[in-house]
């Protein structure tokens, strides 16, 4: 169940909201940020971060790519092995980049520790502050990200699985976030346990909230 919201920072003020008038508690957030996925994700990272992280496969399709980022000299690999077929690659992002759109199919240039997103040693399954939160949305532009945050729903019986997903440039369905540019929505979820129940309809009446359908997962 959702709302729909005009942009990034509205949805999350009306998450917030939401958890602050019917939720006993809640837990920090905890946010997913997807790796740059299109040309306009590519420029709006060239135009607003300093770096990035590259990963990929060392296979022939993508060695004159990586001798070039060697050549404008912005690329810095981690424990570069010569044979290796992995690698991974701290780079620096500027306008003198935009020529490499698009980057080979099997390199993943992503942002999660770049900030505000995270720092060199964060990993994906790391939460953050509602502070930490904010400089991410304010900078998020078209990225896609996800957000999610555990609660506890005043009057229902059983809290497991309860809580609320934030989908910044995506929309939440069966268990996941798909991309979908300029959509912004807060989802409620009650748990498998209670959402189809008596109590989970009850529950929804009762909030006030303007939910649009119902939907598993």
């Amino acid at each position: 169940m959702r709302e729909s919201f005009p942009d990034a920072q509205s949805a999350l003020t009306r998450a917030r909201a939401v958890m602050r008038d019917l939720a006993d508690w809640k837990s920090v957030p905890w946010p997913q940020l997807e790796p740059v996925s299109t040309a306009q994700q590519y420029e709006h990272a060239l135009r607003s971060f300093g770096t990035a992280r590259i990963v990929g496969d060392r296979e022939p399709g993508v060695v004159p790519f990586l001798d070039e980022l060697r050549r404008r000299g912005v690329v810095t690999f981690h424990a570069e092995q010569p044979y290796a077929e992995l690698f991974t690659a701290d780079l620096r992002l500027g306008p003198d980049l935009a020529d490499l759109w698009p980057l080979p199919e099997s390199v993943t240039l992503s942002l999660t520790r770049t900030p505000p997103f995270g720092g060199p040693d964060r990993e994906p399954e790391d939460d953050c502050t509602e502070e930490e939160l904010d400089r991410m949305v304010s900078v998020l532009g078209p990225l896609n990200m996800d957000v999610s945050w555990n609660c506890g729903w005043r009057g229902l019986p059983d809290l497991k699985s309860c809580g609320v997903r934030l989908c910044l440039n995506s929309v939440w369905t069966e268990q996941h976030a798909e991309p979908s540019p300029g959509e912004f929505g807060v989802w409620i979820t009650l748990g498998t346990r209670i959402a189809w129940t008596p109590e989970g309809g009850s529950w929804r009446r009762d909030s006030g909230l303007l939910l649009g359908e119902q939907q598993q997962g």
